[in-house]
């Protein structure tokens, strides 16, 4: 039966980059993956052009059952030490916003430079992983190739999110084969939808995008929020997302820096002639303007005819704007999935399962979930390299 010190199952970012911190250590490593071409995720995210990293890393930008687990691999594989390995391939990137590094060109580069740094192992795409056993041995890795025999196996198969680039369960069913607890996965960083009465607002805006702040349940973004025909998107809602929970309010301020209220009134000293939409024009972009004054009951009322209830109310639904959604658009459209395989049972340091000396599981499919901006690329590399090096 055809041997290996290492089977890592899954072609993505943290298996790839996995692979290459193995090679590192002088093993024998084999890469399995089902899809036709590795590390898809890479190819779509950021637009086309792979938000690779974060310079603002740490671990409170990300959502773990135990906030300290991703510690000890972030600091020891900095996002610094991944632009150095972009700059060595003369990849040219910019920093976009708030520490978010892309490519100037395509996202493949980044993974042009992830199959170089672990040429030497074997990939095997289009290879379909029927069964993994464990006996006195070690690993049995039962494939559409053929039986692999390892010493040891790491799991990097992502989560659910986006199936149709290949997202299966895979990790989670071999979670639970081996014994390991799971922390309900569910999708994240994804936009929220809204029941049928409660989309009259959003509709007619669609593609608009405005600035908003929201905070909700430990989370605190401030950012583009884009209204759809379905609810909300936008990377404020996206960041949310991860932080909210079915049946629970948000409070969306649509006009940050902003008091609606005491600037209607202030207005309404100056010029009160005008209608309230003429005047919330000039605090905002113009649909929204005509909405909120048409939500309000406002449509065509002068300004100077409104007391200060009134104005009142409407800085509430602008600055306090309550909204409930009914879900999210689920996995089809969620960047990452949050939950997964429970750090109580596996090593910070190597990601080996305490319980199942050799197996190890990294990136998506474990219980740490980062913000949006290129956190979760840095978890998936400094996971994968506890666990590359750990070999």
């Amino acid at each position: 039966m055809e041997q290996a010190d290492l089977v890592i199952l899954g072609a993505g970012a943290a298996g790839l980059f996995c692979a290459g911190s193995a090679l590192a250590q002088g093993r024998r490593v084999v890469v399995l993956d089902h899809a036709a071409t590795p590390a898809e995720k890479i190819r779509i995210s950021g637009g086309g052009r792979c938000n690779f990293t974060n310079l603002a890393t740490s671990p409170d930008r990300f959502l773990s059952g135990n906030p300290r687990f991703a510690a000890s691999a972030l600091a020891r594989y900095r996002p610094q030490a991944f632009v150095d390995l972009v700059d060595r391939a003369q990849i040219a990137w910019h920093e976009k916003t708030q520490g978010q590094l892309f490519c100037d060109g395509k996202a493949t580069q980044i993974t042009a430079v992830l199959l170089e740094r672990m040429a030497g192992a074997d990939l095997r795409l289009e290879t379909r992983i029927d069964a993994v056993t464990r006996d006195a041995d070690g690993f049995r890795i039962d494939t559409s190739g053929g039986p692999i025999r390892a010493g040891r196996v790491v799991v990097a198969t992502g989560g659910k999110s986006i199936p149709k680039i290949g997202a299966t369960g895979l990790a989670y069913d071999l979670a639970r084969q081996f014994g390991l607890r799971l922390v309900e996965p569910r999708p994240a960083l994804v936009p929220l939808t809204f029941a049928e009465q409660d989309l009259a607002l959003c509709r007619p805006l669609a593609g608009l995008s405005v600035e908003a702040r929201i905070d909700h349940g430990g989370g605190r973004f401030r950012d583009a929020l884009l209204f759809t025909h379905r609810g909300l998107s936008g990377p404020v809602i996206l960041q949310i997302s991860s932080f909210w929970q079915a049946g629970e309010t948000l409070t969306v301020d649509l006009a940050p820096d902003r008091d609606i209220a005491a600037e209607l009134k202030a207005a309404r000293g100056r010029s009160g002639k005008i209608q309230v939409a003429t005047a919330l024009a000039q605090m905002m972009p113009e649909r929204l303007a005509q909405a909120i004054a048409a939500d309000t009951g406002m449509e065509g009322r002068r300004l100077a005819d409104q007391p200060n209830p009134r104005l009142e109310a409407i800085g509430v639904r602008v600055n306090r704007w309550q909204v409930r959604p009914v879900g999210t658009e689920g996995y089809r459209t969620a960047e990452v999935t949050l939950g997964g395989v429970d750090t109580r049972d596996l090593d910070a340091r190597t990601m080996q399962a305490r319980a199942v000396p050799g197996l190890a599981f990294i990136g998506e499919c474990v219980d740490v979930t980062g913000w949006l901006g290129g956190y979760n690329f840095q978890w998936a590399w400094a996971s994968a390299d506890a666990a590359g090096r750990a070999v």
